[in-house]
């Protein structure tokens, strides 16, 4: 799904061994693709879910508004951990992968939700002054 030109491997390992990789790229329009892998054979659970949290926290897809990825079809751990990590996760079968299709979630401006107002939350307006006691 990456063509290699400007893509950032990113790897997980387990001691010496790369037991996941990606390749992570921006394109045109907000869109980040990413391609992702495990090696062949065991892969301790746990690892795949890295890989995915690592190509979402990578800066071409928090950059990003959209995600296209490629896993292999049946890697289930890489799946739902990218429904977790995204909203509006679409996936379809092509072949031996599955490409997702899926919204980046956040504000582009701070990457974090308003939360103020909300229960346990400070009200909106100015954060308070050194020094001075957070708001009920």
């Amino acid at each position: 799904m990456t063509d290699g030109e400007g893509a950032r491997r990113v790897e997980i390992k387990d001691g010496d061994q790369t037991v996941a990789a990606a390749e992570v790229s921006r394109r045109a329009g907000g869109t980040a693709r990413a391609s992702l892998h495990a090696a062949s054979g065991h892969v301790a659970p746990g690892h795949r879910a890295d890989l995915v949290d690592a190509v979402v926290d990578s800066p071409e897809v928090q950059e990003s508004t959209r995600l296209e990825a490629t896993i292999p079809l049946g890697d289930s751990e890489t799946l739902d951990r990218l429904r977790e990590r995204t909203e509006e996760t679409t996936t379809r079968p092509a072949g031996s992968t599955a490409l997702v299709d899926a919204s980046v979630p956040g504000d582009k401006s701070g990457r974090h939700e308003d939360l103020a107002g909300q229960p346990g939350r400070p009200p909106a307006g100015d954060p308070p002054a050194d020094g001075e006691p957070p708001r009920a």
